[in-house]
């Protein structure tokens, strides 16, 4: 396993000291910032080992690792800093299938219920045949997005 040494510069560590002791900032950001203070092996640094690093911080020996490695590899303003999701979600509905769900909402509900729910849409849009499956909290969304409300 490759070893990553920490040597930060003054600028550095009162930027780290800084986020520590004021301003609001994320848990991570938090956590980064013990991290890479306490793993400095420069000429401001405490000298603590890894294990008792994760003992204080309650945090695993590979989360170490993989800061010190982010610090090494990508530099201090990447190391702070969350990477955005590389993750695309592909859409469930499309105009088609809310335009059905808002006619169906606005007709009257089935025999016994007084008004719909979005459990009762939701199924009564599969049993149609409109979506091969879809959740209420789909059905949800889409009736907020058209402010819609089941409640009037």
């Amino acid at each position: 396993m490759i070893r990553y040494t920490i040597k930060l510069s003054k600028s550095e560590v009162d930027e780290l000291m800084a986020i520590v002791n004021k301003g609001s900032h994320t848990s991570q950001t938090f956590r980064t910032a013990y991290i890479l203070l306490n793993c400095d092996q420069g000429k401001y640094s405490h000298k603590v080992t890894n294990e008792q690093i994760s003992k204080v911080l309650k945090v695993g020996m590979r989360t170490i690792d993989r800061v010190k490695k982010k610090f090494i590899e990508e530099g201090f303003e990447a190391s702070l800093e969350r990477r955005p999701t590389t993750r695309e979600y592909e859409k469930k509905t499309d105009g088609d299938v809310e335009a059905k769900l808002v006619t169906l909402c606005c007709s009257d509900p089935p025999k016994g219920f007084t008004k719909w729910s979005l459990r009762l849409l939701a199924d009564k849009m599969v049993e149609l045949k409109y979506v091969e499956s879809i959740s209420h909290v789909t059905v949800r969304s889409i009736l907020k997005k058209t402010s819609l409300s089941l409640g009037k």
